[in-house]
């Protein structure tokens, strides 16, 4: 091994720059070459390579986002696409590659792997779905972005007297949703693993009303639904007012907590010191704050199942 290559694909999350500086760093110990490919997939068919060294990751702990940028790739979906990354890598002299990203990203690591490029994956993903590890990068930061929304919405929700729904990413997990309605104290959480029933949710907000507990806060999952079919669902249940707000991208900005800075550096030096050994065609994770090594095929593929205990909690304290 004397040459590697870091990319990052799919949507960002905040994290994936201590990830790099923690890859790069270490890979330069052992003596390699690092080369940071820009764009994802795209930038490494396209040739936009540039070398990465001590200094070019320095100080880029504090920012969101990635320092190599990222991008959806619609040829590398294809086998000639492919063909051609795997060119290009041969054209570098790049020995292995590291994909930090989510499901789709690990995918297309899946693939190059199946080519003969040794691979290793580290999970960078908000929507925290991907099996094998407890957290991936930028989940927690996308919580306390989430959770400290609400809490301003909460405030003009006790004044005006009025329930709000708000969405939050995760198509195929309701994690950030049950876990910022947890964390916020919100009544209703909606998430895909569960069917919702919005004549329960109706009752559960006139029976608050009786109670004069005159606000609410319904969080939704876009995978479940959109804040606006739940709304139109109340209001033909039982004519309730409420006020949807769709928090969108902002939560997979801003400067990455504590916990994602410090996530981040293990899985980067753990996925180079997995190289080292020559490791391939695995994801880096954590379970139980112990690192380990998942195939690509079972982190792509599995479902990762939602704490059916937070849910009964979240059911419970949300009364």
């Amino acid at each position: 091994m004397k040459k590697i290559g870091i990319l990052t694909s799919g949507g960002d999350s905040p994290g994936m720059n201590s990830a790099i500086r923690a890859a790069v760093r270490t890979a330069i110990s052992l003596g390699w070459e690092v080369v940071g490919i820009l764009r994802g997939y795209s930038g490494l068919i396209n040739e936009e390579i540039r070398v990465l060294d001590s200094r070019s990751v320095s100080g880029v702990m504090q920012f969101g986002g990635t320092i190599l940028q990222t991008a959806r790739s619609k040829e590398f979906l294809r086998e000639e696409g492919r063909q051609k990354a795997v060119n290009m890598l041969t054209k570098h002299n790049i020995d292995a590659l590291i994909i930090i990203g989510g499901n789709g990203s690990l995918t297309g690591a899946l693939r190059l792997h199946e080519m003969g490029v040794k691979t290793v994956g580290i999970p960078g993903s908000i929507d925290n779905d991907l099996y094998g590890t407890d957290m991936a990068i930028g989940v927690d930061t996308a919580l306390n972005t989430i959770v400290q929304a609400i809490d301003k919405i909460k405030d003009t929700a006790s004044s005006h007297e009025r329930a709000f729904i708000i969405e939050v990413m995760g198509r195929e997990s309701g994690y950030l949703a049950l876990m910022s309605a947890m964390a916020s104290g919100a009544e209703f959480a909606i998430v895909p693993e569960v069917p919702y029933n919005i004549k329960a949710v109706a009752e559960g907000l006139r029976k608050r009303y009786e109670r004069k507990r005159t606000n609410s806060i319904i969080i939704v999952a876009e995978g479940a639904t959109s804040a606006f079919q739940i709304e139109k669902e109340l209001r033909d249940e039982i004519g309730f007012e409420t006020r949807v707000t769709v928090l969108g991208h902002i939560q997979r900005g801003g400067s990455p907590s504590v916990f994602d800075r410090l996530l981040a550096s293990r899985f980067g030096y753990h996925a180079v010191d997995f190289l080292k050994n020559g490791g391939s065609g695995k994801m880096v994770g954590l379970v139980k704050d112990e690192i380990t090594f998942t195939p690509f095929e079972e982190a792509v593929s599995k479902v990762k199942p939602i704490n059916k205990d937070l849910i009964n909690i979240m059911g419970l304290l949300g009364t």
